[in-house]
């Protein structure tokens, strides 16, 4: 069972008519005594109690996502 979840931030889905993104932390993600997360859920439908596609980041690899979507925003 999830943790506490933190909103960071959410945004809107470009190519959809009310999609987001939503950046949050979640604390304990895998259960007590698990690391917290970085957490980037899509919503191809504002208010979606789940999001269609999320991905967990342990922080320790966030900043190499960060570097391969820069690479890959420069491919686009």
């Amino acid at each position: 069972m999830s943790g506490k979840v933190t909103i960071i931030e959410e945004m809107s889905l470009s190519g959809t008519d009310n999609g987001t993104i939503t950046v949050t932390t979640v604390e304990e993600p895998y259960g007590a005594g698990s690391e917290s997360v970085a957490s980037i859920g899509i919503a191809l439908q504002a208010n979606a109690e789940e999001p269609d596609w999320k991905v967990h980041l342990p922080k320790e690899n966030i900043d190499a996502v960060i570097a391969a979507l820069q690479k890959a925003k420069e491919s686009l």
